[in-house]
């Protein structure tokens, strides 16, 4: 059978340029500078089997690498996207598992004053949260949120029988997923809180810079300001921090907040906001998420 002649390899001026970056850059990865390298060599019209002596890969190798810059040139030399392997678990059973880590074990009919990682896991397969479950993977889903239950013994919580459907939709939110379907890269999610009898304070004397010879200097009395309230709306997934401060709490405040998020970029022309809130009196109810729709139609409140 004839042999399929090398891909030929012209270079523009920038390609060029880019390449030797690559190929000689004391911060290039080594599996970019081996690909670089590869396709310089090709540039000269070398052989793949030469090429392939000259940087020690495989014949195989500078073949492929050869043929994808051919086809696709410079983004051709990255690595392409890889989906990974799904999930085994979801948002809500690791919330679940977390849950239940924090229940007296007495409350599960368990003969025991404490859990443990093991203990948990087959509790978990026993309750059909999961499965099949082991101990690695609970211990590393509460040392996530620092739970440690065979060191600590808890007491008073309440185990909402409604727990699983309020969660599910907030869990699912976080993991960019609604209704059943994917966020687009036009959707936010944005969680909501007050805090509320917040002192503020300052300081009775301006603090000194430091000089030459001298330390800086604190004046360690303070005035009261009062009490404020101060809301706070975080976006989940892009790490971004919105807050004021208020006299009380209430809806115009809550509101404020609101607006403070919603007429700024990107959240503005957004598909869908998301707003995740608790059921403070200032946005409890279907009231409510109908006053958030009616100022922003593209806001939906999620409690």
């Amino acid at each position: 059978m004839p042999v399929a002649s090398a891909r030929p390899i012209v270079l523009t001026a920038s390609e060029r340029e880019r390449l030797k970056k690559m190929a000689y850059g004391h911060k290039t990865e080594h599996r970019l500078r081996q690909r670089a390298q590869v396709v310089l060599h090709a540039a000269r019209n070398r052989s793949n089997a030469r090429i392939a002596r000259e940087t020690g890969l495989h014949l195989d190798t500078v073949r492929t690498w050869r043929g994808r810059f051919a086809a696709h040139r410079l983004p051709a030399l990255g690595d392409r996207k890889r989906s990974g392997r799904p999930a085994a678990f979801t948002p809500l059973q690791s919330a679940q598992v977390k849950a239940l880590a924090c229940q007296l074990p007495a409350e599960s009919g368990t003969p025991l004053s404490r859990w443990s990682a093991p203990e948990l896991a087959r509790e978990v397969v026993a309750r059909a949260i999961a499965g099949a479950i082991s101990a690695s993977t609970v211990r590393r889903w509460l040392k996530q949120d620092a739970i440690k239950p065979w060191q600590y013994q808890s007491w008073i919580f309440i185990t909402d029988p409604a727990f699983r459907p309020k969660a599910e939709r907030v869990l699912e939110l976080y993991a960019r997923t609604w209704d059943g379907g994917r966020l687009g890269a036009d959707e936010y999610v944005i969680s909501a809180d007050e805090k509320t009898s917040i002192q503020a304070r300052c300081r009775c004397h301006p603090t000194l810079a430091p000089g030459q010879a001298r330390a800086m200097r604190v004046n360690h009395t303070y005035g009261r300001g009062g009490a404020l309230a101060y809301l706070a709306a975080y976006d989940v997934h892009h790490a971004k921090t919105f807050g004021r401060c208020e006299a009380r709490t209430g809806i115009d405040p809550f509101m404020a907040l609101v607006a403070q998020v919603m007429t700024q970029e990107p959240y503005a022309s957004a598909k869908r906001v998301f707003w995740v809130v608790d059921n403070g009196s200032s946005h409890r109810g279907k009231k409510a998420a109908d006053r958030l729709r009616a100022a922003y139609p593209n806001a939906v409140l999620v409690h």
